[in-house]
This record gives C-alpha cells, structure tokens and sequence, in this order.
C-alpha cells in the first residue's frame, strides 16, 4: 500500500509539471484546444455542403468523426512530449530521483487524459453552436464519450513507446506527418464506400472508424449505409480495438522506459 500511494504521489506531481505547462505558456494549449474547431469549420462550412449524407444534415454527421479524430491526433502530443523528454535528458533526470518508475509514464498518461477532456468538451460545445447535438439522451451520450476516452487511452500507449523509441526531431516531425493518413483513412470525414475498393477496406477496418460509428450510433446522429462486417459490429470493435492497442503498446512502453539508456 505504501509503494501504491508513493507512486500515486509521484505520478500527481509528474502530472502537475504538465499542467504548470499550460499556465506558463497558455498561447500553445489555447492553440491545441481550438485547432479541431477550425477543422470542424472548414469541413462543416466549406467542404460539407457538397456532401449529401442519407437520413440527415452532414454536420450532424461529422461531429462523432471529429470527436474520434481529435483522440487519435492528440497522438501526437504525447510521442512529441515523450521524445522531447527523452532528447533533452529530462527523462533520465527523473530516472536518477528517489522516485516510483511508473511516475513518468502514468503523469504523461494523465496530463495527456486531462487534455484530451478539455479537448473534447470544447469541441462539444463548438457542436452545439453549429446545430450538432445529442439525440439519443444523455446515457446514451455519455457511453459515446465514454468510448472515444477509451480509444484516447489506447493511443496514449502507442505515443508512449513512440515517444521512447523515436528521439531524432526529424523522425518525430515525419512521424507527425503520418498521423494525418490515419484520422483521414477512415469513416470520419466520407464513406468508405466512396474510396476505391482496397482503401475502403483499410478505411473500414480502421479502429478510429470503429469509434467514430458506434459514437454516432449511440448519439443518434446520420451515418452512412454501409453492409461490411465491421460497420454492422461497430460498437463491439469500437471496445475491442483499443483493448487490443493497448494490449500491445503498453507492456512495450514499459519495456521501452526500462531499456533507455542513462
């Protein structure tokens, strides 16, 4: 029980270093927070009304997307927080403290979660104010929101060991880039069934599209008509995927934490 709480302490003070982070420099959080609004915007406002989506109006559409993409973009604060951590030996610092091991990765985790809830809850709001909203009630909802700070759990592994392993600032700026692929080869903007067959297929398949569908699902919003495997099991691969990835990434990351050199 002392070991538990001395690295519950540990982790809350890794946290707070995060978190006088935003207070010293409120221009980068600010900036975070409302980049998928200008996303939102240029996709609800300027490209969205060429799009037509069956049953209802796109931007009613496009909010579960958006809320699943801004989970797997915060991917890149954490494996860029990690690697800068890394190159400029903070992390080996923490490494020479009397402190519990799991401190550094479970207050990245945490600062990383807050953020993610900021996020999001300015992205609702931003919803709200264009006409979005939920219609399947508030349980409902919350099992929506639910499922995309699972995913944002998830990721938070794979940034993690990404974090650990890629130190070069050119292969973090390059790995930044590929994030993009990934929230856009998916359900969240357009259908699948609009890409050619092979990209549909990965488009479908991919884990942010689980999220995106089931969220949709469970606020009663407009989705597309899709008769694949994995759009008609969205909400079991919405749970399933991210337990996977972090199956994966997380005994990775810790392995990776224990490895660095000194």
């Amino acid at each position: 029980m002392n070991r538990l709480t001395w690295a519950l302490a540990d982790g809350w003070t890794v946290t707070r270093r995060e978190v006088t982070h935003w207070t010293a420099n409120p221009g980068q959080l600010v900036a975070g927070l409302l980049f998928p609004v200008m996303v939102l915007l240029l996709f609800g406002y300027l490209l969205g009304g060429g799009i037509a989506v069956p049953g209802g109006d796109y931007r009613e559409f496009l909010m579960p997307g958006m809320f699943a993409m801004t989970m797997v973009f915060g991917l890149e604060g954490t494996f860029t927080a990690i690697g800068n951590d890394v190159t400029k030996g903070v992390t080996d610092r923490f490494r020479s403290l009397p402190m519990a091991s799991s401190a550094v990765v479970s207050g990245r985790a945490a600062a990383d979660m807050l953020t993610t809830v900021l996020s999001l809850t300015v992205l609702i709001v931003s919803g709200l104010a264009v006409g979005w909203s939920a219609r399947n009630g508030f349980g409902d909802a919350l099992a929506a929101v639910g499922l995309l700070l699972w995913l944002r759990f998830a990721l938070l592994w794979a940034g993690i060991w990404l974090g650990l392993k890629i130190r070069n600032p050119e292969a973090v700026m390059a790995l930044q880039i590929l994030v993009w692929p990934i929230g856009f080869l998916s359900n969240a903007i357009t259908s699948p069934a609009t890409m050619p067959g092979w990209l549909g297929v990965i488009a479908d398949w991919n884990p942010l599209s689980s999220t995106a569908a089931a969220a949709r699902e469970l606020f009663g919003n407009p989705g597309w008509a899709n008769d694949t495997w994995a759009a008609a099991h969205a909400l079991e691969l919405a749970l399933a995927w991210p337990l996977v990835i972090t199956a994966i990434f997380a005994p990775l990351s810790v392995r990776a934490y224990r490895n660095l050199s000194r």
